[in-house]
């Protein structure tokens, strides 16, 4: 008979957002109005800016901090606050057992030279050649070669010693719900005792909106909360940074370090965004969580974008679920692409561990007034990809 999946634990939490840095900080944002986002120096699109952090904490070499992007800065940070949450920063013999999976995107492009070549492209003879011959010489090779992802996990390596097995993760929002799942099913089977895991994006980018406004999903001036953005959907992203630390109970009782939470289920799914689809695979995802969700004392924190139609097909499925109270953290947080996943869970453990959910946003979502033991994570990409988690209070 095959043995049952080893209890995960959440030990640690590493999260930086416009809200400030730590659990403590964010619950205390999260139980306030929501922030007004950026609108003035991306204009006209929306953006929630990281809020300021001292690299120095983190980082301590300033060498180390000027190699770095900033989307790769923002994630070294969040991950050296999830190792110090889990009693983990310098123990060099755990750190060297432990395993990392990132999710990450291809990195940040160098504005100034895609500017030129933009403006040059529109004089140029033969635009193909053109095209061609300063891509090679203009922009790093890595860029095309997508090994930039990879320096997250890097630097993470540099700074904090995490040394086990590492993996890197591209794909926007399936990446960051992938990552989680892989460390989860790692420890399940014992493969792995414990894993750093999560993610970082620098909403900040001319290139990145421009990427986002040629798929019509970047969200214009004036900010509305995720929930009450109908007619006119789109994302207003965020910058943040989100790591996990995953263990096995084993593990963190052998040390002990006390759980945060417990991770007890990850589902992920792939549909297209044909009428239906998402109804059909958050229904589906739902089915294999819902046998373990005990009604009355479980909430939703759901990672929506606010690009439609996802969200909206989203905000369809969760009202067809009586007597479940709906977070869309969008509206505080923005939305951070890979990492977003990982930060709504590393919430759902900061609201578990204060045994209630945060203050409602806006008027689309209802307040919980009783005891919360469970919050089941919600993300639905703005393109591709799906994904539900099961946490609940580890006692």
């Amino acid at each position: 008979m095959a043995e049952a999946p080893r209890e995960t634990w959440i030990t640690g939490i590493g999260i930086v957002s416009c809200l400030g840095e730590g659990a403590d900080t964010h619950w205390q944002r999260l139980n306030r109005p929501p922030p007004t986002p950026e609108s003035d120096a991306f204009a006209p699109y929306v953006v929630h800016r990281l809020a300021p952090i001292e690299l120095d904490k983190q980082i301590p070499k300033k060498g180390d901090q000027r190699q770095m992007e900033p989307w790769q800065r923002i994630g070294t940070y969040a991950a050296g606050l999830a190792l110090d949450s889990a009693g983990a920063k310098g123990n060099a013999e755990l750190l060297a057992r432990m395993d990392m999976i990132v999710a990450a995107g291809g990195g940040e492009r160098d504005e100034t030279v895609d500017a030129t070549i933009l403006t040059d492209l529109r004089k140029a003879q033969n635009k193909g050649t053109f095209l061609n011959e300063r891509l090679m010489s203009d922009l790093r090779p890595t860029l095309f070669l997508a090994q930039l992802s990879n320096l997250l996990a890097g630097n993470i390596s540099i700074v904090h010693g995490v040394t086990g097995m590492s993996r890197t993760f591209m794909g926007e929002e399936s990446a960051g719900v992938d990552a989680v799942r892989i460390a989860l099913a790692r420890i399940q089977a014992g493969q792995s005792d414990i894993s750093l895991v999560g993610g970082s994006f620098n909403a900040e980018r001319k290139d990145v909106l421009l990427l986002f406004e040629a798929g019509g999903h970047a969200l214009k001036a004036p900010f509305a909360p995720v929930f009450e953005r109908a007619g006119r959907g789109g994302m207003a992203i965020g910058s943040l940074g989100a790591f996990l630390v995953l263990e096995s109970r084993d593990s963190a009782t052998a040390r002990n370090a006390k759980p945060l939470a417990r991770l007890s289920s990850v589902q992920s799914d792939r549909v297209r965004r044909q009428p239906g689809a998402v109804t059909e695979s958050l229904t589906k995802m739902w089915s294999a969580i819902a046998p373990q969700v005990a009604p009355g004392q479980v909430a939703v924190i759901s990672g929506a974008s606010g690009s439609q139609p996802a969200t909206a097909d989203e905000h369809a499925w969760l009202s067809t679920i009586p007597d479940l109270p709906v977070r869309a953290t969008g509206t505080y947080v923005g939305h951070g692409v890979e990492p977003q996943f990982v930060m709504n869970i590393a919430l759902a453990s900061v609201a578990l561990g204060h045994e209630k959910l945060f203050a409602p946003a806006s008027g689309s979502e209802a307040a919980m007034n009783g005891p919360l033991t469970q919050v089941v994570v919600t993300g639905v990409g703005h393109w591709r990809g799906e994904g539900m988690a099961l946490v609940e209070a580890a006692r």
